[in-house]
């Protein structure tokens, strides 16, 4: 609303200046140029203006989730990038001792033919005839007719291998050099990409630094992210209201069947690594500011596999703001659990899932200090502290 009124004011007061110009008594045309050189420079400004206060008011966590979603972009396209060098590289790899062995083949086989040319001028054109009349008797003349013939066979495959290794060779090297072409083109799109990939990581420290060092603004996240858990929250018991509808309509008592060892102390880990924050209240040691955590994030460098506690179904698998990219998995008897901060999603909604089963790597989507895995247990739509069920082995 705030930005309309803004906009709408900017408009009007341009507007007043269009006409305040157009009754004015008539100028010299140099005049009349500077006037709307000066109106075009009025309007960019109010323009400017505008366009910094919509941005002034878009959400913290809105603006955090922008980021991350081009880091999630960028990101994918470098290991494309990555995946192309590699696979040229391997392709080269392949073809050079190919090339290689080409070009030796070919250097025989025109070392043959340089002696078989050789042999040949020294013989001149008769040659052949004279060993033809040099036999003594018939059978001499048949053996020697018939050596001449192998001759110019071996001669006629020569020339022919010599055309045919030519040819291969050629085309060894023209694969080489779009290969290395390849690998090139890849390469600079990959140095492109990765220094993309720095700004935007520099863009996000710079929002967070930001937030540090403005108490207002701080409060202000702190705000959102407790919007954002209570979304999630809403999100999940809409969830638990769908699965009692279709259990009731299929007249069974959980969708999919309950879950083996959904039970404290039973359930897998999501992740190796260690709890890093725990759940419950939390109090920011400078401001002072009390909050609450619904789940655990675990200390887990970015990329390693993300796993089902227990079996369970896919209900909800993608961008969730505040928490990045999540998967909520439905375990039966009203219980959910929520996987954050994910970096790829190797799940979809409706999908079966295994205990132990890899449902996405861990990443910093959402994250406000770097790669970790955030994680929830729910009960009803309502959080329970996930330590006491995860196995201790």
């Amino acid at each position: 609303m705030a930005g309309n009124v803004v906009r709408a004011a900017a408009v009007a007061a341009l507007i007043g200046q269009v006409f305040a110009i157009a009754i004015a008594a008539p100028a010299p045309a140099a005049d009349r140029g500077e006037q709307l050189e000066g109106l075009r420079e009025k309007i960019e400004q109010a323009r400017e203006r505008v366009t910094g206060h919509e941005a002034s008011e878009r959400t913290i966590l809105e603006e955090l989730e922008g980021v991350d979603r081009r880091l999630a972009d960028v990101t994918r396209e470098r290991n494309a990038a990555r995946r192309e060098v590699g696979e040229a590289r391997a392709q080269l790899d392949t073809v050079r001792p190919r090339l290689e062995q080409a070009r030796i083949s070919l250097e025989r086989t025109q070392r043959a033919l340089a002696a078989r040319a050789v042999a040949l001028y020294r013989g001149g054109e008769i040659g052949p005839v004279r060993v033809l009349f040099a036999a003594q008797s018939l059978p001499d003349l048949l053996a020697r007719a018939g050596a001449l013939r192998m001759l110019v066979r071996h001669d006629a495959d020569l020339v022919a291998r010599f055309a045919g290794e030519r040819d291969s060779l050629a085309a060894f090297e023209r694969e080489a050099q779009a290969l290395v072409a390849r690998r090139e083109e890849a390469t600079v799109r990959l140095t492109g990409l990765v220094a993309s990939l720095d700004r935007e990581r520099r863009s996000k420290a710079a929002i967070l630094a930001g937030v540090r060092r403005d108490r207002t603004t701080e409060r202000r996240l702190l705000v959102e992210l407790e919007q954002a858990a209570q979304a999630l929250e809403a999100t999940i018991k809409g969830l638990g209201r769908e699965q009692r509808a279709a259990a009731e309509q299929d007249g069974a008592s959980v969708p999919g069947g309950a879950p083996a060892g959904l039970e404290r102390g039973a359930l897998l880990a999501p992740v190796a690594g260690r709890v890093a924050q725990r759940f419950g209240r939390v109090v920011d040691p400078e401001f002072q500011t009390e909050t609450f955590r619904s789940g655990v994030e675990f200390a887990a460098e970015a990329g390693v596999p993300v796993r089902s506690v227990a079996r369970g179904i896919v209900r909800f698998a993608g961008w969730f703001r505040g928490y990045g990219r999540i998967v909520i998995i439905d375990h039966g008897d009203a219980y959910h659990t929520v996987s954050g901060h994910l970096d790829e999603i190797q799940v979809a909604v409706d999908d079966v899932v295994l205990a132990g089963q890899p449902i996405g790597t861990v990443g910093e989507t959402g994250s406000l200090g770097g790669p970790s895995l955030y994680f929830e247990l729910r009960r009803q739509g309502s959080p329970v502290d996930p330590v006491p069920w995860l196995r201790t082995d």
